[in-house]
């Protein structure tokens, strides 16, 4: 039994699968406010699926891309929770949880592309549900020849909030906009995952400024 719950973009979402079978499973569009809501949210899931916490396997977590506040939030909840039942947590990278819903459905490739802001993408591809590239953060336009170099492998697929921005060099491509991750893929890929504890995946610095403008760190 795997609980898993992602915080990582405009959602904060959660999920209990069993063998793969979604026990329950909900999502409240958020951009900030994932810290008090996560807790009560998963609570809510427990109950719809008429569990107790001791029922539980393993934890499964995001690790990013994403907000660099929304993935620490869904980290040190998961880290916390596994800690207080003495279960594995696990974690699963935000794009190939976009990705992993499609790979039954979708034949060719599957890119899956999260806007990055400043000119830039998250991208990772996949093809028969494994990966063919490791997460990046590319400017655009090397994002695109990325995109052309891998799109030989059949029809392809665009998920995630940048589908848009790269669906010009893939003219026949289905486009599907996600701006959050299904929990209860992030729940699959965390149940079949060997128990390595989890660490956030940052593609790039966090964007934090001081007062004035400085760079946090700078």
């Amino acid at each position: 039994m795997t609980l898993a719950f992602d915080t990582c973009l405009a959602a904060c979402s959660a999920a209990v699968v069993e063998d793969g079978r979604v026990l329950a499973r909900r999502a409240d569009p958020m951009l900030r406010g994932h810290q008090e809501r996560l807790a009560p949210l998963v609570a809510e899931v427990m109950a719809e699926a008429g569990l107790g916490f001791d029922r539980l396997d393993r934890v499964g977590v995001t690790v990013g891309p994403g907000s660099f506040t929304g993935l620490r939030v869904g980290l040190a909840f998961a880290k916390g929770l596994g800690a207080a039942l003495s279960i594995p947590v696990v974690g699963v990278g935000l794009l190939e949880a976009l990705a992993e819903p499609l790979a039954a459905e979708a034949p060719g490739t599957v890119f899956a592309a999260l806007d990055a802001k400043r000119g830039q993408v998250y991208l990772q591809a996949f093809a028969g549900g494994a990966a063919l590239m490791a997460p990046d953060a590319l400017e655009i336009g090397v994002a695109l020849a990325r995109l052309a170099e891998l799109a030989g492998h059949g029809p392809a697929t665009l998920v995630g909030s940048g589908a848009a921005l790269l669906a010009q060099v893939l003219p026949g491509a289905r486009l599907i906009a996600a701006d959050h991750a299904d929990p209860a893929a992030v729940a699959r890929l965390a149940a079949v995952r060997p128990p390595v504890p989890p660490r956030p995946l940052y593609l790039r610095a966090p964007d934090a400024r001081l007062p004035g403008g400085k760079v946090l760190g700078a």
